[in-house]
C-alpha cells in the first residue's frame, strides 16, 4: 500500500506540477516572486508576449520553424503534431485564411507615420522640382518628365563602392547666355543683327518708307568676389537706312533730316567698396550717346543729318546701415555736348547754347519693415549751367531744380516684386520770362509672375527735359509701359508691349500724346543663337497742325550670344 500511494503521488506530480513549471522568461528572472506567480495570472508574460515588443506586433523569429508549436503535446502515448496553425505568420499584414481582423500598429506621440504603399500599377508620387536655392520651381520643363535614354552605371553612380556623384544644379534659364570667366570676372556678350522696313522713319506728317538694318552689340562683366563688386554694362546700336529721304518737290525743307541714320549707346560702370559690414562706398561712371527723337520739335528744319549729343557723368556716394535703417547719399556731375548741325545747303549751325553741365546731389533713407517690404524717401537737387548765357532765341537757360518722392520696394514670394513711388518735381529758370516747370512725379517698376509661363511687367517714368522752343521752359514727359511675356515652350517666347506717354511743353500750347503697340516672337535654337521677329505700330498725336505722324516697323533678325 505505501508503494501504491507513492506511485499515485508521483503520477499526480508528473501531470500537474510538471505543467505548472512551463518554461517561460519569468523562470529566469532574478525576482524570486516571479517564479511563484500563478500561471493563470493576466500579468504573467507568455511566449507570445516575448515576441511582441510593440503591443501585439509579432516580429520574425528565425528559430520558429525548428521549435514545436504551442499545441504540440508531449504526453506519453500521444502522437506529437508539428507545424504552425493557420494564419499564424500573417502578423498584422498579409493573407489570413481565417479572415481575422488585422491589428493596426500603434505609434508613439509625434512619431512619423509611414505613408501607405501605392496601389497595384500606380507609381510612387514624384516630389516637386526645386531650384538650386531649395525653392519650388515655378515651371516644370518637359525634359523633367520626358523618356530619357538610360545612363551608364558610372554616370548614374550605381557602381558598388563608387563615391557619390555631385548633383548638378537645375538650370533655370536653359537658353540663357553662359558667358566666360576672365580671372574673377564673368563676361557675357551678344550682338543682334536685324533688318526690316519702316513706313515712316522721319516721323513726317506725309510718310516716306525706307528699308533699314540694325546692329546692336552688348557687353556685360560682373565680378565674382566675396567682398566688393564691379559691374560693367554696355549696350549700343546703330540704325542705318542706306539712303536718305526725298526732299519736298516745292523746295520746302523737311521737318526731319534727309539722312535719318541714328547711333545709340548707353553704358555704366558701377563699383562698390565694402569698408565694413555696414559701410559701403559706391561709385558709377556712365555715358549716353544719342540724337533727338524723330518728330520732336527740337529737331531743326533743313538738317542734313541728326546732330549727335553725348552725356558723360558720374556719381560718388556712401551707404550706411543702422540695423534696419539705411541711409544713402551721393554727389553727381554730368556733362552734355551737342555736335554742330549740318544743313542741307552745306552750311553748319552751332549748338553750343544747348551744351550744359549739371551738378547735383541725391539722398535716400529707407527702412526694412520686413524682408519683403522696404519703404523709402528720396530727395534730389541739381543745378544746370550752360556754356552760353543765352540761347539762340535770347533766353537764359540756366536752371535749378530737383524732386522729392516717397515709395516702397517689395517682394512677395518672387511672384510680385518691384518698386513704386510718387512725388513732385520742379525746375526754376534764371530767365524770369520762363515759367516754373513742375508736375507730379510717378515712377514704378513692377514684375508679376501671373503663371509659370506668363510674366507681366509694368514701368513708369517721369522726366523734366530741355527744349529749344522760344518761350518754352521745358518738356514734362510721362511714359507708361505694360509688357506681357509668355512662353509657349522654353524655346519659343512671345512678348507683347504697349506704351502710352504724354509730352507737355510748359510755356507753349503744344501737347503730344504717343502710343506704341509691338509684338515679338523669339525662337531660341540654342544657347548661342536666337531668331527674333518684331512688328510695331507707333502713333504721335499733337494738338499742333501738321505735327502728327504714325509708322509701322517690321523687323527680322538673329541674336548671337555667349
Amino acid at each position: 500500500m505505501p508503494c501504491l500511494a507513492l506511485t499515485v503521488f508521483a503520477l499526480i506530480a508528473a501531470t500537474g506540477l510538471a505543467e505548472a513549471q512551463t518554461v517561460t522568461p519569468d523562470l529566469f528572472s532574478p525576482n524570486r516572486q516571479s517564479q511563484l506567480t500563478n500561471p493563470d495570472s493576466p500579468l504573467r508574460r507568455t511566449t507570445t508576449d516575448t515576441n511582441d515588443p510593440l503591443n501585439g506586433l509579432k516580429l520574425p523569429d528565425p528559430d520558429r520553424d525548428r521549435r514545436p508549436s504551442p499545441t504540440t503535446t508531449t504526453r506519453p502515448g500521444q502522437v506529437p503534431t508539428y507545424g504552425l496553425p493557420a494564419a499564424n505568420g500573417a502578423a498584422t499584414s498579409g493573407y489570413d485564411s481565417l479572415n481575422r481582423r488585422r491589428l493596426k500598429p500603434k505609434y508613439y506621440p509625434g512619431q512619423a507615420k509611414p505613408k501607405p504603399p501605392p496601389g497595384p500599377g500606380s507609381r510612387p508620387p514624384v516630389p516637386p522640382p526645386l531650384t538650386a536655392a531649395g525653392q519650388l520651381r515655378l515651371s516644370i520643363p518637359p525634359s523633367a518628365t520626358a523618356n530619357k535614354p538610360p545612363l551608364p552605371p558610372a554616370m548614374a553612380g550605381s557602381i558598388v563602392g563608387q563615391p557619390p556623384r555631385k548633383q548638378l544644379k537645375i538650370d533655370d534659364d536653359p537658353f540663357g547666355a553662359v558667358g566666360d570667366y576672365a580671372g574673377s570676372f564673368l563676361i557675357k556678350s551678344a550682338v543682334e543683327v536685324m533688318g526690316g522696313y519702316d513706313t515712316n522713319p522721319g516721323r513726317l506728317n506725309s510718310p516716306q518708307g525706307k528699308p533699314f538694318y540694325v546692329v546692336a552689340p552688348e557687353f556685360l562683366a560682373v565680378s565674382d568676389w566675396e567682398r566688393h563688386a564691379v559691374v560693367a554694362d554696355l549696350r549700343g546700336s546703330f540704325t542705318g537706312y542706306g539712303s536718305g529721304l526725298t526732299p519736298n518737290a516745292n523746295g520746302a525743307p523737311l521737318s526731319a533730316p534727309l539722312d535719318v541714320d541714328r547711333p545709340s549707346f548707353i553704358g555704366h560702370l558701377d563699383g562698390r567698396l565694402d569698408v565694413t559690414r555696414d559701410t559701403r562706398l559706391t561709385g558709377q561712371a556712365r555715358a549716353l550717346i544719342s540724337t533727338d527723337n524723330p518728330g520732336s520739335p527740337n529737331v531743326q528744319t533743313g538738317l542734313a543729318k541728326f546732330p549727335i549729343y553725348t552725356t558723360i557723368g558720374g556719381t560718388f556716394g556712401i551707404d550706411q546701415n543702422f540695423n534696419r535703417l539705411q541711409v544713402s547719399a551721393g554727389a553727381t556731375v554730368d556733362r552734355t555736348d551737342y555736335q554742330w548741325s549740318r544743313l542741307t545747303d552745306g552750311a553748319t549751325a552751332s549748338n553750343d547754347d544747348r551744351n550744359f553741365t549739371q551738378y547735383g546731389g541725391v539722398s535716400r533713407v529707407s527702412y526694412e519693415l520686413t524682408p519683403a517690404v522696404k519703404p523709402f524717401v528720396e530727395v534730389q537737387g541739381d543745378s544746370r549751367v550752360h556754356d552760353l548765357p543765352v540761347d539762340r532765341s535770347g533766353f537764359a537757360r540756366d536752371s535749378s531744380g530737383g524732386y522729392a518722392k516717397a515709395g516702397t520696394s517689395f517682394e512677395f514670394t518672387r511672384l510680385l516684386f518691384g518698386e513704386v513711388s510718387i512725388g513732385y518735381a520742379m525746375r526754376n529758370y534764371a530767365d524770369t520770362r520762363l515759367g516754373r516747370l513742375e508736375g507730379l512725379l510717378t515712377t514704378a517698376s513692377l514684375t508679376w509672375t501671373a503663371t509659370p509661363l506668363t510674366t507681366v511687367k509694368f514701368f513708369s517714368d517721369t522726366q523734366l527735359g530741355e527744349t529749344t522752343l522760344p518761350g518754352t521752359s521745358g518738356v514734362l514727359s510721362r511714359i507708361y509701359t505694360l509688357e506681357v511675356d509668355h512662353d509657349f515652350r522654353r524655346w519659343l517666347t512671345t512678348v507683347g508691349k504697349f506704351t502710352y506717354g504724354t509730352l507737355e511743353y510748359k510755356g507753349d500750347n503744344r501737347n503730344d500724346t504717343i502710343y506704341s503697340v509691338s509684338g515679338d516672337l523669339i525662337y531660341k535654337m540654342t544657347r548661342s543663337l536666337w531668331i527674333k521677329g518684331t512688328v510695331r505700330r507707333d502713333w504721335l498725336e499733337s494738338n499742333q497742325v501738321g505735327q502728327s505722324s504714325n509708322s509701322t516697323v517690321v523687323m527680322l533678325g538673329v541674336r548671337v550670344q555667349n
